[in-house]
């Protein structure tokens, strides 16, 4: 058993994430498609307090990141497409055949969510798409309204007819503008005469360890799984023949023995320096708590749904990571119309405070707010 320390642990997986360079994609419109396809995924979310964590995510990694990039990886060169990872992502186009057992998955067991919805209803929007082209759900204006469910939902059954349309991969999200997303069929926004082929299990399961070595450097069963602990047994067994083989070694980190963690003989060795990054939430270093508690010994809390009086660290706090610690959170908003970056609260973890460090904290702010308000 080879012995890992928290700081080794922290240097390879910033390195995996590839926040220990200033430019690891490069520059330009190819660099977003790359560090998806790094990534593995890039997590969508609708909360625009600040630019919404799809393009925030990015940018962190590409400096010179515009929103016109994504854009164009997704409708015009379609490098890549969104679906359900363990949240609504950019993935790959490349990796669409990983994701067809679960398009299955959803047409066979229709989740609670889609329970009301009619097969006609479904088959509806399909044809309406399949003769008009590629449409929003503003285009479907015939809908007799109905109560909300749920804070998320719609009063328009189409947009829940559309939605699980995408869950089955009957449509895919050609399309955004803002949050509002345009359907098309698969094959024509892709230009298939038919579909990849579904991945066996046994493929699905290999892509998954692979990403997570990839994105992370240093995995563990769940940092692999993560929300998926189904896949758990399958993923261990993969493991244990790929340890038989060598192509996996595995570490006892510190702090963290009885948890089985392993990484690929080859792993680069990670940078030393690291550029000051004011993170989102949502982004792949953040968003599996535990394991971020557990090598980085901080505690992230999400707090848009929180009272504010019961509020620690503000409604939308940003770990700030500076080399190789998370050594405050930011509470910041936007106010577009002002162009002003807004810091509400400003909160020190430990003893990170220093002069020095906030020098460099608000150098990285003056290019966020550069950031946030180019859109």
């Amino acid at each position: 058993m080879i012995a890992l320390s928290q700081a080794q642990a922290r240097r390879i997986w910033l390195h995996a994430q590839r926040l220990d360079v200033a430019t690891p994609f490069g520059e330009g419109p190819g660099a977003t498609p790359a560090a998806v396809a790094h990534l593995g995924y890039v997590q969508i979310d609708t909360i625009n307090v600040i630019e919404r964590c799809h393009h925030h995510i990015l940018w962190s990694r590409i400096p010179g990141y515009q929103r016109a990039h994504l854009r164009q990886a997704q409708s015009a060169d379609k490098s890549i497409f969104e679906y359900w990872t363990h949240a609504l992502a950019y993935v790959p186009t490349a990796d669409f055949s990983f994701y067809r057992a679960k398009m299955q998955f959803y047409r066979d067991s229709p989740i609670p969510w889609f329970k009301n919805v009619l097969p006609a209803d479904a088959e509806g929007v399909i044809a309406t798409i399949k003769r008009d082209g590629p449409l929003s759900i503003r285009d479907f204006d015939q809908d007799v309204r109905i109560e909300k469910e749920h804070l998320w939902g719609s009063t328009k059954p189409s947009k829940r007819a559309l939605q699980m349309a995408f869950f089955t991969g009957d449509l895919t999200v050609s399309a955004r503008d803002g949050m509002l997303k345009s359907y098309d069929l698969p094959g024509r926004h892709f230009g298939w005469t038919k579909p990849p082929k579904a991945a066996t299990a046994l493929q699905v399961t290999g892509y998954l360890l692979d990403r997570a070595l990839r994105a992370q450097g240093l995995v563990s069963l769940d940092s692999i799984c993560h929300l998926d602990a189904k896949q758990k047994p399958a993923m261990r067994a993969l493991i244990d023949a790929r340890i038989k083989r060598g192509t996996l070694l595995e570490f006892e980190l510190e702090g963290a023995a009885k948890i089985p963690h392993w990484m690929a003989p080859d792993t680069p060795a990670p940078h030393t320096d690291t550029p000051v990054h004011i993170l989102s939430p949502f982004d792949p270093l953040i968003i599996q708590r535990k394991r971020l508690s557990l090598i980085f010994g901080y505690d992230h809390i999400f707090e848009a749904y929180v009272p504010k009086p019961k509020r620690v660290l503000g409604y939308f706090a940003l770990p700030v990571l500076v080399d190789d610690e998370i050594v405050a959170a930011i509470d910041i908003k936007t106010e577009r119309a002002a162009k002003q970056l807004l810091v509400q609260q400003w909160t020190w973890m430990g003893k990170h405070k220093s002069a020095a460090r906030k020098r460099r904290i608000e150098e990285a702010l003056h290019r966020f707010q550069r950031f946030q308000l180019a859109g």
